[in-house]
């Protein structure tokens, strides 16, 4: 796979470094991606109830990651900021910085989830076999959640450097540990006991364990420079609270939004059921298909801007977050094609054993989902542009007015008020995707133009010096 020196992200061609920088978090995403489709497919084995639970739960372990995507953000901002203005060792010093707070954060998350599972799970549901079947899920992903923690803390980092391989190498083995083990775990495959949907949690579990030892293998190892030296141990409270300044802001934002589905899975239980739940949680898997190369641009294009800043090219960084925002919009309209000609299909092949009624929920919400696909996209790619340029509190503002002020009131209103059940709140999760790039977009344009990134090249020099 083709490598891109630091000198072509300041320098360079942007559209190949974008590309090449995101290529790989594009195939780690694939295969993140693969690992849900495998996951849902082998759930799927124990019935409608069991894939309602899993979908119950995601927007749950979704907020305890975003406590991971606070320390992963932070880091991957820090690093590149620092590796563009040339100050390596700054670059090295927060990568220990982060991992070890990922360490401590990661065990007092998953102690406390672990512990209050059944609360967690009787907040959100009253259908008794889901709740049980949800509340045993969500605890034992909790017991190796520090080891995800500190994974993602060390994938920011090597993003941050320029080096999106290590991250895939990391994420992949994660992945085919996942995917390996799920029949043996869930279905007790011999000379394993049939664990159900604990096993989907344990596999999950000790795949994201194996992904972060491959990835601090290779940070011990070193990599182009990056690795852990004696220069680079420390305990810096002034680091730990820049890498916390500018993830904080991000890792809300997720909370924010993850909340929001929530109440919205709520709003599901009570107009839809099990089915309306199963075509939810269904839809969200598919979806993430489309995601990946918006994601892994997102994450390449954060890099990239740091980069940029650091280096005192403001006109590059903002030249970047347009181009990907393009490339972005245009390549998920075009995947959204293949999900737009067979939702059918795609559903009975995930859960052959679905009911009538959630299979026709399930194609209605793969229809609605496709035409708000292109302002996915874009948004993600905005959002970088902010990001990357430590302006992460203004992702924030617009995650809750996407998910607060619109998704929300929408499929409320629709659901109760206007007796369009779960139908509201399918067409409020497009209605509020296309709405948020728009007016993301309109935002970036206006702010840039008034001296936004360069503002944020001159910080980014303070805090190499």
């Amino acid at each position: 796979m083709v490598d891109v020196s630091r000198e072509e992200i300041t320098d360079g061609s942007l559209v190949r470094s974008l590309l090449v920088l995101a290529a790989p978090l594009v195939v780690q995403n694939l295969v993140i991606v693969v690992q849900q489709v495998i996951d849902t497919f082998w759930v799927g084995r124990l019935g409608e109830n069991a894939v309602a639970a899993v979908g119950v739960v995601f927007p749950v372990t979704a907020l305890l990651f975003s406590v991971t995507i606070v320390l992963m953000t932070g880091t991957q901002v820090v690093v590149s900021q620092r590796v563009g203005a040339e100050d390596l060792s700054g670059g090295r010093r927060t990568m220990f910085h982060g991992v070890t707070a990922a360490l401590a954060v990661g065990i007092v998350v998953g102690v406390v989830v672990f512990a209050g599972a059944d609360e967690i799970v009787s907040a959100l549901l009253s259908g008794e076999t889901v709740a049980s079947l949800a509340a045993t899920y969500i605890a034992w992903l909790a017991v190796l959640f520090p080891f995800a923690s500190m994974s993602d803390a060390l994938e920011g980092g090597f993003i941050g450097w320029g080096d999106s391989r290590a991250s895939m190498y990391g994420n992949v083995s994660a992945v085919v540990v996942n995917v390996v083990l799920d029949p043996f775990l869930i279905l007790g495959w011999n000379p394993f006991p049939r664990l159900g949907i604990q096993g989907a949690a344990l596999a999950t579990g000790i795949g994201y364990t194996a992904g972060f030892l491959v990835m601090f293998g290779l940070y011990l190892r070193g990599r182009d420079g990056f690795t852990l030296t004696r220069e680079a141990v420390g305990f810096d409270l002034d680091e730990y609270r820049e890498i916390v300044d500018i993830g904080l802001p991000r890792g809300a934002q997720t909370a924010a939004s993850q909340s929001v589905r929530v109440v919205i899975i709520a709003i599901i239980s009570a107009v839809g059921g099990a089915a309306g739940l199963a075509a939810y949680n269904l839809g969200a898997q598919v979806a993430t298909v489309a995601f990946v190369p918006a994601q892994g641009l997102m994450s390449a294009a954060q890099s990239v801007v740091g980069q940029n800043l650091g280096a005192d090219r403001p006109d590059r960084a903002r030249r970047t977050t347009w181009v990907g925002a393009a490339i972005a919009a245009v390549g998920l309209t075009a995947l959204g094609t293949i999900q737009w000609a067979a939702p059918e299909l795609i559903v009975t092949t995930f859960v052959p054993d679905m009911s009538a009624e959630a299979v026709a929920l399930s194609v209605d919400y793969l229809n609605i989902l496709v035409l708000g696909y292109w302002g996915i996209g874009a948004m993600y790619l905005f959002e970088a542009g902010f990001n990357g340029a430590g302006r992460t509190k203004v992702s924030l503002v617009a995650g809750l007015l996407k998910y607060w002020a619109l998704r929300l009131p929408i499929a409320a209103v629709g659901a109760y008020w206007l007796d369009y059940g779960v139908h509201a709140v399918f067409w409020a999760v497009t209605i509020s995707n296309v709405v948020a790039a728009v007016a993301a977009g309109a935002y970036y344009y206006y702010t840039t133009n008034n001296g936004m990134l360069q503002r944020a090249a001159e910080q980014a020099a303070t805090s190499a010096d």
